[in-house]
């Protein structure tokens, strides 16, 4: 067999084996036209006589939770906290359990972050009893920690409870002993 005999040969063989594949691994396919004004397949009855008709939509790509952005108001319970006034905090959530939390405090800006814990969080219920007294409470409603620091060396702890959408209750101590009493929502 001379060598030009043999590329011929060869070619049907190999065009052969393309279309084989490609067929096999088209088989299980159909193609369907979509209407280019409103991206939808055309009505089945344009198909009549060629069988069922598959429609393949491709999968959507899933957005992710956009952050939850609360707003609190802090007010002051004692001496010390009457000279910060009435204070506005922000709580970033995002969703995953952690989040940012932010105040202007006697014009320091305070940041850290906020978590939510458990039932089983030791702790809990601390801030609350420096700040609102000692007494039995019951707390229902997805509780969270939140501490923040500032550049002037002042930090705030806070604990809270969120009871709705936007909305819940919660106490701050600070570290120069402003007290306050949180309130979200509104």
């Amino acid at each position: 067999m001379s060598p030009s005999r043999s590329r011929t040969f060869h070619r049907p063989a190999l065009s052969l084996a393309t279309a084989v594949a490609v067929g096999s691994v088209l088989s299980g396919c159909v193609v369907v036209p979509l209407d280019p004004r409103t991206g939808q397949p055309y009505p089945a009855h344009a198909h009549e006589g060629a069988g069922p008709v598959t429609v393949i939509t491709p999968p959507v790509a899933a957005t992710a939770a956009q952050p939850s952005v609360l707003s609190a108001r802090l007010y002051p319970l004692n001496t010390q906290a009457n000279k910060g006034g009435l204070l506005t905090a922000v709580v970033v959530d995002n969703n995953t359990g952690r989040g940012s939390f932010t105040l202007v405090y006697l014009g320091d800006t305070l940041q850290g972050e906020a978590t939510r814990v458990d039932a089983s969080y030791a702790s809990f219920g601390h801030v609350h009893n420096e700040v609102l007294g000692f007494t039995q409470r019951s707390f229902s409603g997805r509780r969270g920690i939140a501490n923040a620091f500032g550049a002037k060396g002042v930090n705030a702890q806070c604990e809270y409870l969120i009871t709705g959408p936007g909305m819940g209750t919660g106490a701050c101590l600070f570290s120069d002993g402003a007290k306050y009493q949180m309130h979200f929502g509104g």
